[in-house]
């Protein structure tokens, strides 16, 4: 009988623990039976196991044709994100940069799905599951294992974050797994005060989509795909620097305590369209200190943290819309004059937008610090990630808003297009700006950018922008919300030219 992929990978790794630290001091780790010269327990998923290990053993050019034959056969697609979600989890665990940047694809990539027409739906999903098994298959072993809390093991939030800053990964797995038998909710909130150590969109981000993943993986995984923080968190603290991302928690903590901001009702006071303006570009504008303090002076004056956010994610915005672009070529699909990947506004933006959703589900203290950290967070990328954004002005500019002729919101889409095909930015951006000055509907541009978001690869951040920029046109005012689009039509004209691995075969699969 021939041993799947996991097997191998179990026969290889079996004894190797033991081997390595001896029987006795594996098992008070946690990692291996006290009885047996055993590999870590597996970590399974119950009656998605077959379909998890589908997702880790096929081959990738083996894989699509299988899937779309579920789809096909009456699995939800809902099911397939699931399962990818959860293979790419015991796989990498938060510790592989292709990798935690896919599963940070995947909850996106189902959205999307759910705006696709008919016959579409499957290919935003299709493209991230074949992202997802590329990179399986260039990793060896599987980082998640089960854990069990031993009897003497400390527990919450301070032991969590003590254990993180010794960088000892089986400590703080076994002080999270006591957490694991808590509701999400409180395990999230003990998670929350190591992400909060610190600003760097991954460690935020990471926490928000896995969070986002739990209406398709069940509240039965939250442990699974949580604890893939820990171990982000403890990989950043040996390769942090600490000039560049400065600790941010005791000067957080100061701005709490000075506003004494934990004794106050949650505010309910709405701001006006020039308030919300002025307040995003304070936060801007400041040194991080100060823009975490203009958020929390706002929290004292009795504003919602809504409004708060809305700023938060209006100043991030700035980021993609003033940014001159990549001085210097990254790689070859991000040349210079890009702003796609993990350019500072893209990645800015994704940032604001996870500290301000993980606020809206986090306890009372940690929605005051994320939101304080939000704002900290985008001051520091306007300073410290390069580039004079303070006088580039925004776009789209002067010039290119002259070239825009039509007032005709047809012509406008093809004029768009024809910029993107082209990486015009600057006329991508010119033509959304006066598409939505008309009052037109948004429907058509977001169907035409996610087009584009699907169709080509994006260096690894399509899915996670669009899905930033649909969740904050959402959630912002009409006086705004078209700056976001704005932002996505400069960044999807940025990014065309690289077809996305796999996409043209599951068009062709689904007969689209």
């Amino acid at each position: 009988m021939q041993s799947t992929r996991r097997d191998f990978l179990a026969d290889v790794g079996r004894g190797m623990v033991v081997a390595t630290v001896g029987a006795g001091l594996a098992s008070d780790l946690g990692l291996a039976p006290a009885w047996a010269a055993e590999a870590p327990p597996a970590l399974t998923f119950g009656k998605r196991e077959a379909l998890v290990c589908l997702m880790q053993e096929t081959a990738p050019n083996k894989l699509l044709p299988l899937l779309t034959e579920k789809l096909q056969g009456g699995l939800p697609l809902g099911e397939l994100v699931a399962a990818a979600a959860l293979a790419n989890a015991r796989t990498f665990g938060g510790e592989d940069y292709v990798g935690f940047h896919t599963m940070m694809a995947q909850a996106p990539a189902y959205h999307m799905a759910n705006e696709e027409r008919a016959g579409r739906q499957a290919l935003p999903v299709l493209k991230v599951i074949l992202r997802n098994s590329k990179r399986i298959h260039e990793k060896d072993g599987e980082v998640l294992h089960i854990i069990r809390p031993g009897e003497s093991t400390p527990i919450g939030a301070n032991a969590i974050r003590a254990a993180v800053h010794e960088r000892n990964v089986p400590k703080a797995e076994r002080i999270f797994a006591a957490s694991g038998t808590k509701s999400p909710e409180d395990a999230l909130n003990e998670l929350l005060l190591t992400v909060e150590d610190n600003t760097e969109v991954h460690r935020i981000v990471m926490v928000y989509r896995s969070w986002d993943l739990l209406d398709l993986v069940g509240k039965d995984q939250a442990h699974t795909v949580l604890r893939q923080s820990i171990h982000y968190c403890i990989d950043a603290e040996k390769r942090m620097n600490r000039d560049r991302y400065p600790p941010a928690q005791e000067s957080i903590s100061k701005l709490v305590d000075q506003h004494r901001l934990l004794d106050r009702a949650v505010g309910q006071r709405q701001l006006d369209d020039a308030s919300i303006d002025r307040l995003s570009q304070v936060i801007f504008k400041s040194s991080p200190a100060d823009a975490a303090g203009a958020a929390a002076q706002a929290l004292a004056d009795g504003v919602a943290p809504g409004a708060i956010g809305e700023a938060i994610a209006l100043a991030a915005n700035q980021l993609v819309l003033r940014d001159n672009g990549r001085p210097q070529a990254a790689s070859a699909d991000k040349p210079v004059g890009s702003v796609h990947g993990d350019g500072i506004g893209v990645h800015a933006c994704d940032s604001a937008n996870a500290w301000r959703n993980i606020a809206m589900v986090a306890n009372a203290h940690h929605r005051i610090v994320c939101l304080l950290l939000g704002a900290y967070q985008v001051a520091l990328d306007r300073t410290n990630r390069g580039g004079d954004f303070l006088s580039w002005k925004p776009y789209p500019r002067e010039d290119a808003q002259a070239k825009v002729k039509s007032k005709l919101p047809e012509e406008l889409l093809h004029e768009t297009e024809a910029a993107i095909r082209a990486n015009d930015q600057p006329r991508a951006s010119a033509a959304i700006e006066r598409y939505g000055s008309l009052g037109a509907p948004a429907g058509p541009v977001f169907d035409l950018l996610r087009r584009y978001a699907v169709s080509q690869d994006g260096a690894l951040h399509a899915e996670k922008y669009y899905r930033t920029v649909s969740e904050e046109f959402a959630a912002s005012r009409p006086a705004f919300r078209w700056r976001q689009l704005v932002a996505l039509a400069r960044v999807t004209a940025s990014a065309y030219g690289h077809p996305a691995p796999g996409y043209s075969e599951a068009c062709k699969l689904l007969g689209t």
